[in-house]
């Protein structure tokens, strides 16, 4: 069996803390330690696609009440 050095005693402890806390627990009940998702689309693409969609619309309305 190899010996443990420090640094992979203090993460196996915790990680069985973790694990411990974990039991006769219902999927749900149980804290995620995991990051939450990113969405694929970065907030900018969101401003540009919404200027891009919404702006036109609004472009064509105004063309469209203003006649020409």
């Amino acid at each position: 069996m190899a010996v443990q050095t420090p640094q992979q005693r203090i993460a196996n402890e915790k990680f069985a803390k973790r694990e411990a806390a974990k039991r006769g627990k219902a999927e749900g009940d149980r804290k995620t330690y995991e990051k939450t998702a990113k969405s694929p689309i970065s907030p900018m693409w969101f401003a540009l696609l919404g200027f891009v969609v919404f702006g036109g619309l609004l472009f064509e309305l105004a063309r469209m009440i203003l006649g020409k």
